[in-house]
């Protein structure tokens, strides 16, 4: 184990580690920005630069590996300076807006020239990029290149982690761009709206769209503002409200939304519930009837824009139901409507999600069922709800709790789970065993479904049928999956597949992740389940009684119209 000096302080490191990794070890902290803990390294953006014994040139401490008796500097004069031209030439093609940036107090760049002390007046000439000019087209993100340090983080999130290449480095010099293929506007390019290139943007480049006006304005107007709230936003919530990562605050959120004035407020993990009942019954209708198989989860919106994009060919595989979301969209503006003596019209359906592509889904044509609009009239992220806590002055630290209002305030430890990969298969699996078998599942933990391993792969005996099953998270594993089934050579039965790294805890309306945050929210999720009264789907009392109402019967012909779709093939435009 090589032994390095550091800044006078001797480190004993393992063999192969960076420089940057070893002053983190003694505890020194270097500047970073095109670097990533969960990212390759890319050493383009040069701020780590650090000096070391013996070399012409200063070094990039990210990229650089140590060797024994290795003696580097991080602060010496020559490294200040170069530091402060480099922070200085970025500062000069970024705008000086950082007030009225959605990243302000959250900014890597503007907390790096915080902690550099830079206060000197800027000795090159301020020219932003693309003229300033914003890409508003996408219903999910905002594109900023005048913001844009051309760190690539982004890049390296759409290509090498979603596979879908969306963005990529074009022109030179001060040109430079990150951007979609031919100049195009994000929502003409293969985006399918996931959102972690947000999550990967180190400055305000990249930023969720903003709707929380368009809420305000309802509830100032007096509309019937009606919410439901997906089951990942109890767990990043409070972390986005400066909490630890992985507390828990249902209670707390539905205190604060109804102080912000939304009158009602919902569980999506009720729908999630639902989801379980219609899809468990569709993959046994296709394992007794000899349908497409395998069948493939249909709850991720940015899953399903995907598979449209790359793999039309299997859209057959992609079972009907729609996502939770959906279902409750549906749900609110007919059954519900209908329970209230409500007209539908005027109902403000709102959702609350961890995820940027619901923003995209709530326009899709297909998820409108009445002649009062779409079903959901507005989706915003956990990032967009915890800046509506914070400018209400709302002490959510202090809040008390307060229960979902009913009747979609009850959801199972099933539906919970919905919200990390793995849940929709492991809901699934608790209730299709005891339909199939007629006997109680006695341990309802499928460990080898759960963790933020790429893909995972088990089986399940059922009444003496050995169905296997496989889950994927993240699109470039999803990509390795549906590869094997286009060639014919996967034999599952059921995938689920979840457009995010870790499903819906990384969501790209979260609050900004790394691995570490998503183990503690991950951890959270089945603390959840498991203290749930009630974790299995089928069990849920008000599911059975919507079906005794008003949708009769799983796959019935009402349920088939409102919470079944179909999908669209879609051109890859950078083919």
């Amino acid at each position: 184990m090589p032994k390095v000096i550091i800044d006078g302080q001797t480190v004993q490191v393992a063999e192969g580690v960076t420089i940057l990794q070893a002053a983190k070890q003694a505890n020194i902290k270097i500047p970073t920005l095109c670097y990533h803990p969960d990212q390759a390294v890319k050493a383009n953006c040069r701020i780590c630069v650090v000096e070391v014994s013996g070399s012409r040139v200063l070094q990039t401490a990210c990229s650089y590996p140590v060797y024994d008796g290795m003696v580097v500097s991080t602060n010496s004069a020559t490294v200040r300076k170069a530091r402060k031209n480099i922070l200085e030439l970025i500062l000069a093609h970024h705008p000086q807006d950082c007030l009225r940036c959605s990243r302000n107090g959250n900014c890597e760049l503007q907390s790096i020239a915080e902690e550099m002390n830079f206060t000197d007046k800027l000795r090159y000439p301020l020219a932003v990029r693309n003229n300033g000019k914003q890409d508003t087209s996408s219903p999910s993100i905002v594109r900023d290149p005048a913001k844009c340090i051309l760190c690539q983080r982004c890049v390296y999130a759409c290509s090498q982690i979603q596979t879908v290449n969306a963005l990529s480095k074009g022109n030179r010099s001060f040109d430079s761009l990150v951007l979609p293929a031919f100049g195009q506007d994000l929502v003409d390019s293969p985006c399918i709206n996931c959102g972690q290139c947000v999550q990967a943007c180190p400055v305000g480049a990249l930023i969720v769209k903003d709707e929380t006006d368009l809420v305000r304005k309802a509830i100032y107007a007096g509309k019937k503002v009606v919410a439901q709230v997906a089951p990942a936003v109890r767990i990043t919530l409070a972390e986005a409200l400066g909490e630890d990562p992985g507390v828990v605050s249902t209670g707390r959120l539905v205190t604060a939304m109804k102080r912000l004035g939304i009158e009602t407020v919902f569980d999506t993990d009720f729908t999630a519930d639902l989801t379980i009942l219609e899809e468990g019954n569709e993959l046994l209708q296709r394992l007794q009837n000899g349908g497409t198989l395998p069948m493939v989860t249909s709850c991720s919106p940015g899953w399903i824009k995907f598979c449209e994009t790359f793999y039309p060919d299997l859209l057959p595989n992609l079972s009907t139901c729609k996502s939770p979301q959906a279902m409750f969209g549906a749900l609110l503006k007919t059954y519900y409507a209908d329970k209230m003596g409500i007209n539908p019209a005027d109902i403000y359906s709102v959702s609350i999600m961890p995820c940027t592509a619901k923003k995209y889904e709530s326009q899709r044509p297909e998820l409108t069922s009445t002649d009062a609009g779409p079903d959901v009239d507005v989706v915003l992220t956990v990032q967009e709800l915890a800046k509506m806590i914070k400018a209400a002055g709302i002490d959510f630290a202090n809040l008390p709790e307060t229960d979902f209002d009913l009747p979609f305030g009850l959801g199972s430890g099933a539906g919970e789970i919905f919200g990390a990969t793995g849940g929709v298969m492991e809901a699934a699996l608790r209730t299709v065993y005891e339909v199939v078998t007629g006997e109680t599942l006695q341990n309802l933990d499928f460990e080898s479904v759960r963790g933020l391993t790429g893909v995972k792969e088990a089986s399940v005996n059922l009444a003496g049928t050995e169905v296997k099953v496989a889950v994927a998270s993240g699109l470039g594993n999803a990509r390795k999956l549906m590869d094997a089934i286009r060639a014919g050579k996967a034999d599952y039965h059921f995938v689920e597949i979840m457009a995010c790294p870790g499903g819906c805890i990384g969501g790209g309306g979260n609050p900004i992740k790394n691995l570490a945050k998503m183990e503690k929210r991950l951890d959270a999720v089945y603390k959840t389940d498991k203290e749930l009264p009630l974790r299995k789907s089928h069990e849920n009392p008000a599911v059975t009684q919507l079906y005794k109402e008003f949708l009769v019967k799983p796959l019935g012909e009402k349920s088939h119209h409102l919470l079944h779709t179909h999908y669209t093939p879609r051109p890859n435009v950078n083919k």
